[in-house]
């Protein structure tokens, strides 16, 4: 064969795949956020020397670098003067602050509880707050408004266009 031909031919075969072949187009993407870990059904414990300060439940749970995301959370804080104890549909703990979607359920040892649909906690200042409607109760009497916050060190409720019942109790005869 002549080199002349055999130059031809591959020539032609360079430029078919030069003209007709197409590289892929591959689409950037960012780069999304990865999970640590995920868990399902689980319990995390935070113990210090003396107790347990704070406790967190829940169907699924997963780890981000700085945050967890859980489905139906069940979260207990017992390192302030008051025991709390959270319950809603979804929450994200981040840097000592838990937030609340979903059926929230809020309370307190003493007997305050309140219900919401959105609500946020934040342990290093011990406050709860919701800036939707709630209802709270404390034994027979109940709160309904468009927000509260509840200072638990100072023992405070705040509340914005409330409507309250508040049975007093009657003093018995002698």
């Amino acid at each position: 064969m002549n080199i002349n031909i055999f130059l031809s031919i591959v020539m032609v075969g360079l430029s078919m795949i030069y003209f007709l072949f197409k590289p892929m187009n591959l689409k950037q993407t960012q780069d999304k956020e990865i999970a640590q870990f995920s868990l399902e059904k689980f319990t995390l414990n935070e113990l210090d020397k003396n107790s347990m300060v704070t406790k967190m439940n829940g169907d699924e749970g997963i780890r981000y670098n700085d945050r967890y995301v859980v489905k139906n959370i069940d979260y207990t804080d017992n390192s302030k003067e008051f025991l709390s104890n959270m319950k809603a549909k979804n929450g994200l703990y981040k840097e000592d602050i838990v937030y609340l979607s979903g059926d929230v359920n809020f309370k307190r040892e003493d007997g305050v509880r309140f219900f919401s649909q959105k609500a946020t906690y934040n342990k290093r200042i011990d406050v709860a707050s919701s800036n939707v409607k709630y209802v709270a109760y404390l034994g027979q009497n109940y709160v309904t408004g468009d927000s509260v916050t509840l200072d638990n060190k100072n023992n405070k409720i705040k509340s914005k266009n409330i409507y309250a019942v508040y049975n007093l109790e009657e003093k018995k005869k002698k």
